[in-house]
């Protein structure tokens, strides 16, 4: 048990080493009864465990925030870029963690449309004042690394980008609970990567 905590933390200090390769703008402080939203996929629903065991769920947990899931399996960019903005004005949000786009890679969508699917989504949030936190997803590649899309968007709108967090994670099969989904290990390393991430760059 010890064991497997030690390796979870240095697990998690890798991560943030070698999460943003950019170096972006310190996040505005998020207040106490401020709203984080996490808007994407099934990553985000926390498919393969209980919705107790979802990372935004784990996030409320560790951030003293008020964080909402707002996750539709199987959604592309697409349908992410229609539905966000009714998702925003609801939510109001302080701050968006973004992680979309899995299902465009798997199904072998254009990956230029899907880059400016992404675009205008950062946009959207950035015209109503959210700031953006960029999850990048892996090509569908064995062992691949995060699609470079991902941090071009970062570079462009200079976004603190969580580009390694979820490649890693799924190279580990302790840490999946199937080929494109984590277990209760998987997505709570992953709340506590975004954590400490939101607290170095001042959002906590």
């Amino acid at each position: 048990m010890f064991i497997s905590g030690v390796f979870r933390y240095s697990l998690i200090v890798s991560l943030i080493l070698l999460q943003a390769c950019t170096d972006p703008d310190y996040l505005t402080p998020i207040p106490e009864d401020g709203v984080i939203l996490a808007f994407g996929d099934s990553l985000t629903v926390g498919v393969g465990v209980g919705d107790t065991d979802s990372y935004p769920a784990v996030l409320t947990q560790l951030s003293g925030r008020k964080v909402i899931g707002a996750g539709v399996s199987g959604e592309e960019t697409s349908q992410g870029l229609k539905r966000l903005p009714t998702v925003i004005d609801e939510v109001n949000p302080s701050l968006m963690i973004l992680l979309l786009g899995g299902n465009d890679i798997l199904r072998n969508r254009n990956m230029q449309n899907t880059k400016q699917n992404l675009s205008a989504m950062i946009e959207i949030a950035h015209a109503r004042g959210v700031q953006v936190v960029l999850i990048g997803v892996p090509e569908k590649k064995i062992f691949s690394d995060v699609a470079p899309l991902y941090e071009e968007l970062a570079e462009q709108y200079n976004l603190l980008h969580l580009d390694d967090l979820l490649s890693q994670l799924l190279r580990d099969n302790e840490y999946k609970s199937d080929a494109v989904h984590l277990n209760q290990q998987g997505y709570r390393v992953m709340a506590e990567s975004i954590h400490k991430s939101l607290v170095k760059y001042g959002a906590l």
